[in-house]
């Protein structure tokens, strides 16, 4: 893998119809934001062939208005994702690091934000940036490594809807 992309869904509404939290849609918010960072991540060349999405309805509601930007993906639902810990992440990721050249996980907090500081801490990143990490990953945000052979992540970026314009925070 050359690079992981750690993207947690965009802005969804706080209730479901059903109850459920897996079943939270996305706010119109939400969907404009996603496809504001799609266009984002994909013109700086962040481009995924293997996309891993939560089973949850705001996850795949955000990845389709993703998608477009990215044409044809190997795109793969995992309803362990849904709600995982950062070592169930870390594990899809490293199941993947041969076979995907651009990997994006698009799931949940406070997973991928636990992931994203973990690999941060391992990469000997900079306060600065750990500081950055620890204010918050907003909903729609992503944070972007570079992988080594060896499988080590380098920081390589953290992108948010509101830096581009958009509006989704929390």
């Amino acid at each position: 893998m050359r690079q992981l992309i750690l993207m947690r869904h965009a802005k969804a509404e706080r209730q479901a119809e059903s109850g459920q939290d897996r079943d939270r849609p996305l706010t119109d918010r939400g969907r404009a934001d996603a496809r504001l960072m799609a266009r984002e991540l994909a013109q700086r060349g962040l481009r995924p062939d293997v996309v891993l999405v939560s089973s949850s309805t705001r996850t795949r509601e955000t990845w389709d208005e993703m998608a477009e930007a990215f044409g044809d993906v190997d795109l793969r639902i995992e309803a362990r994702l849904y709600n995982a810990e950062p070592e169930t992440i870390r594990a899809f990721v490293e199941e993947l690091e041969e076979s995907a050249g651009v990997l994006l996980v698009l799931a949940h907090n406070p997973g991928v934000q636990l992931l994203a500081g973990d690999l941060l801490v391992e990469s000997a990143a900079s306060p600065a940036i750990l500081e950055r990490l620890e204010g918050g990953f907003p909903t729609g945000a992503a944070a972007v490594f570079q992988m080594d052979a060896a499988g080590r992540a380098t920081y390589d970026g953290f992108f948010t809807p509101k830096a581009f314009g958009g509006g989704a925070e929390g």
